[in-house]
């Protein structure tokens, strides 16, 4: 039996106490905030997308950054064992559209008191209202003492390790740090791991806004505000390389664009030059270039005595109009019938591929993950624990893993947290 001590008290952080619990170790979880999860009562808009029910091989299909690493932690505990988890707790569960699952109550907030439940049926202590300062441990790299070799070896001199907290100081046999990234800082994720990870001399790759909006140059698109377009395409290349093309929903914003495609393509290119990245939308996906041509002229000879941003008003919605017909270089207000061909091609044009030129991600404080953090070379991913100091293990957003939206990320916590405590 171990003293361990988990730091947070979010998705990992809980999974995490669950499982050292369960294998009979003494458990303190230290949770910074007044309350558990709080993260996890607004994710999925406040329903809680916490899993996605798809086998570990689809799945895999859907994390961008760590698929190799995540590869035996989904096996150890895929999205069809974290559902059963929590049924076995007692929260009824439910699978939507695209395999996403949720509580049956729609409400986040039962996934926190399954976790909370969990980890309470195996004398899991949990501090709140408790921040953890520092950690440390009497331990020499290996490379101290044999010629600067660079090696993860160590040499523990005590296992012991002292954990300070904003009210005490205690030690613990181990340290499971799962403290989120730096998305949504308002919900306590501040980058404390991160610190943690340094200190203990841990590489902490590029941090990036990741399933967040965009910040578009032209400010046309605001007059857009609040404009959801349903079966659309997107398509998005890094230079003249095609990296995303995809059926969907985008939704304008008073900062540019968000919606679904734009969240999935904001975490394929937060680590691209921005400037050699360009989106495009097809906005009538489901007609090529010769069927909208006819549909625009038979549109024209219905509307031909009408000015041009009148013509379109079957065809597209009334706010996107003067944008489409910016972007085609046509006055709104010139005559349907004095309009020349070559002008109607252009307009074809940028039907089938309206540019949004990207000024910018969207910052931390909406990005509903991060894109980065401790390097996963540095870490076992059998075991969650550091290749450079034994008896302590990272787990959830904390790590440089990251997926797509969908339940994805979510599985990712409970499947690193789960394997974090179950190996001690």
């Amino acid at each position: 039996m171990k003293n361990v001590c988990v730091i947070g008290g979010g998705a990992a952080g809980l999974m995490a106490a669950y499982a050292a619990g369960k294998n009979g170790h003494n458990v303190t979880v230290f949770e910074k905030n007044e309350k558990l999860g709080k993260k996890i009562y607004i994710t999925g808009k406040g329903r809680c997308n916490f899993t996605n029910d798809v086998s570990v091989d689809d799945f895999m299909q859907n994390i961008v950054r760590g698929k190799k690493f995540m590869t035996g932690a989904l096996y150890t505990f895929s999205p069809q064992q974290v559902i059963t988890f929590f049924e076995d707790i007692g929260m009824a569960v439910k699978v939507e559209r695209g395999n996403r699952a949720f509580p049956v109550s729609d409400h986040a907030s039962d996934v926190t008191k399954a976790l909370e439940k969990g980890c309470k049926l195996h004398g899991v202590q949990i501090h709140l209202n408790e921040e953890v300062k520092g950690i440390t441990s009497d331990i020499i790299p290996m490379s101290d003492i044999n010629g600067g070799k660079d090696t993860p070896d160590i040499i523990p001199m005590s296992d012991v390790i002292t954990v300070r907290t904003s009210k005490n100081e205690y030690t613990f046999d181990e340290v499971i740090i799962a403290t989120g990234g730096v998305s949504y800082p308002t919900t306590g994720s501040t980058g404390d791991g991160h610190r943690f990870a340094k200190i203990l001399g841990h590489t902490i790759t590029d941090l990036k806004p990741g399933l967040c909006g965009l910040n578009l140059v032209d400010e046309r698109f605001k007059t857009l505000q609040g404009l959801a377009l349903k079966n659309v395409k997107i398509r998005v290349q890094n230079g003249t390389r095609m990296i995303y093309e995809e059926l969907g929903e985008v939704l304008f914003t008073h900062f540019g664009i968000s919606g679904p495609l734009i969240l999935t393509a904001s975490s394929m290119i937060n680590r691209l030059d921005l400037n050699n990245v360009s989106i495009a939308l097809d906005l009538k996906p489901a007609l090529d270039i010769d069927v909208l041509d006819k549909r625009l002229l038979r549109d024209f000879e219905k509307y031909k005595n009408k000015q041009i941003a009148n013509a379109l008003v079957e065809l597209l919605p009334q706010k996107l109009i003067p944008v489409l017909l910016h972007f085609a270089g046509i006055d709104e207000r010139k005559a349907v019938n004095i309009l020349t061909k070559e002008e109607r091609n252009k307009l074809v044009q940028i039907l089938k591929c309206l540019p949004l030129k990207i000024r910018s991600l969207r910052g931390f404080e909406e990005a509903i993950i991060t894109s980065g953090g401790v390097d996963i070379s540095e870490i076992n991913p059998k075991t969650m624990e550091s290749k450079k100091h034994k008896h302590i293990r990272f787990c959830g957003e904390v790590l440089d893993v990251d997926a797509f939206t969908g339940g994805f990320n979510m599985q990712i916590a409970f499947a690193t947290g789960y394997v974090a405590g179950d190996s001690i």
